[in-house]
């Protein structure tokens, strides 16, 4: 115990130091994650793990996709929700189909419920992947809420295939007219549940006296509470989870009001999926080596070539999906024609951000080692080794060339939306003249009479005139991009050196710890308006 502990713990430092090599080289980590995964498996004298399947889906899944439906804009995923849901629902059943079908004639021995498991594992894209890759690039807003939107509901409806498929293997029966209505029920009553779930957790956050520190672990608690819940009475957990994430979301501003306990629970929740998504690239690595010599009568080339050629297959459909959900809705209905045209560049984004990742690794271990009469489960390993074969195609090939293609294509901006500097100027301005109106409404006797009142007054006054005169000159044009980029490269160096100076403060111990700590907070806050896409 003691030692595999202390193994898993190496395994998982060696990760780190990739990851900050990969932020170093810009690189998107999941990338990293996956060649880590394939070096591991490959070191010498690594002990082969396996873990009870059940207790992989229940561990990873449930906060890996809570954490995706956190992040998620409601209002973007509404606004969307035509491409969203034509991605997430019809491309997913989609190549679900065609997977289940290409693999039964492929691969000897494969039956078409084991091709709709392999599916419902490699169908999904992931949130992560496309977005760590994107970050950063003069991509339009309309893209990555689609990419978002996307993968958040894309998992809840490819987990709810594979939960079918797998059941129909371990039952041997399976009806397409019985599973249609199932499929409805089990998903709609999961989204009840989800709902009911986070109205409770609502109540809690909201009406008791919970600290940033029970928040922060009530956040944790939630997924699996909602995922469990709901699979207690044979719903769907994945739509619990999801539904809930997406409410308690939406209703976080009037939960959690204290910003320390934000940023809390965003230390928290960063830190958790970071090392979950690492653990399952470690648990796959020291899987492999039993899975490559487990895998029956194919053999390592054969199950390479069929994960190759389905990585190719789910690639293209991909593509040959985007374009006409893209434009035959654009003919078909007057309502649609009046919104801006996606263009042919769009398109060619979205079709090739289509990368694999850990959901798909994490259903694909969830696979259980044997049937319910103990006969082991069939091409159980050579799923797992498509599965990582297309999490690897996808991953090093499409994620390394994103950025070289979306450099290339210079897409315009598809949404007539504000810049991001001139947003966050009209959010301080609105909010800093109401506070003025809140004080001089209800306080307007006590200015003069209170040196606190007062000095605060004038620093809002001030405040908001020197963000009026930064929003006229945003609104004029007259600051250029390199000069605003300056502009915060200079405020990052002034934030540095006032972090060197608080370090410098408490060596001195001249002031308290917790006012230094209250000082820190606030450059924290400062650097996050600079730095806002650090989750």
């Amino acid at each position: 115990m003691h030692h595999n502990l202390l193994l898993i713990l190496a395994l998982l430092f060696s990760v780190f130091m990739m990851v900050m090599a990969a932020q170093k080289m810009k690189i998107a980590y999941p990338i990293f994650l996956v060649l880590a995964g394939l070096v591991i498996s490959l070191l010498p004298g690594i002990p082969e793990v396996e873990l009870d399947p059940d207790l992989v889906f229940l561990i990873f899944l449930p906060p890996l996709l809570y954490e995706a439906a956190w992040y998620t804009s409601w209002n973007d995923f509404w606004k969307w929700k035509r491409p969203i849901s034509l991605l997430a629902f019809g491309l997913v059943f989609a190549t679900s189909l065609i997977v289940a079908y290409l693999s039964q004639a492929l691969i000897p021995g494969f039956t078409l419920a084991l091709g709709f498991l392999l599916g419902g594992i490699i169908s999904p894209p992931d949130a992560v992947a496309a977005t760590s890759v994107l970050k950063g690039l003069p991509v339009p807003k309309r893209i990555l809420s689609i990419l978002e939107g996307e993968s958040l509901v894309n998992d809840a409806s490819s987990l709810i295939v594979f939960r079918f498929a797998l059941a129909a293997i371990l039952t041997g029966s399976f009806s397409m007219h019985q599973a249609v209505g199932q499929f409805f029920l089990v998903a709609g009553m999961g989204i009840v549940v989800g709902l009911l779930g986070a109205g409770i957790m609502y109540l809690i956050h909201r009406f008791l006296p919970t600290t940033s520190a029970i928040d922060a672990a009530l956040t944790i608690m939630t997924p699996y509470l909602l995922y469990l819940g709901a699979e207690q009475f044979h719903f769907s957990g994945v739509m619990a989870v999801v539904t809930g994430g997406l409410f308690i979301s939406y209703r976080s501003h009037e939960i959690f009001r204290n910003g320390n306990t934000r940023l809390n629970m965003l230390g928290v929740w960063t830190t958790v999926i970071f090392v979950m998504n690492a653990m399952v690239f470690i648990l796959i690595g020291l899987s492999l080596p039993s899975i490559i010599k487990g895998l029956e009568e194919s053999s390592l080339i054969q199950g390479i070539k069929y994960g190759v050629i389905i990585s190719i297959v789910i690639i293209l459909i991909r593509f040959l999906w985007v374009y006409p959900a893209a434009f035959i809705p654009r003919w078909l209905f007057r309502s649609v024609r009046k919104e801006q045209s996606p263009g042919w560049k769009g398109p060619l984004v979205i079709g090739w951000a289509g990368m694999r990742g850990v959901v798909s690794l994490a259903t694909a271990l969830s696979i259980p080692f044997a049937l319910e009469d103990g006969s082991p489960f069939p091409h159980r390993n050579l799923i797992l080794l498509i599965t990582f074969i297309v999490i690897f195609i996808t991953l090093v090939v499409q994620g390394l060339t994103l950025p070289f293609l979306v450099k290339k294509l210079k897409i315009p901006a598809m949404d007539s939306v504000l810049p991001q500097e001139q947003q966050e100027a009209q959010i301080q301005i609105r909010l800093n003249r109401l506070a003025l109106n809140h004080i001089n409404m209800n306080y307007h006797d006590m200015i003069q009479k209170s040196n606190l009142l007062k000095n605060y007054y004038s620093q809002i006054s001030i405040e908001t005139e020197n963000t009026e005169n930064q929003l006229d000159l945003l609104e004029c044009n007259t600051c250029t991009t390199e000069e605003i980029d300056r502009f915060e490269s200079i405020l990052k160096e002034i934030y540095d050196k006032q972090r060197l100076d608080i370090f410098q403060m408490r060596r001195e111990k001249y002031y308290d710890d917790e006012e230094i700590r209250k000082a820190e907070l606030q450059l924290d806050l400062n650097d996050l308006k600079i730095n806002p896409n650090f989750h």
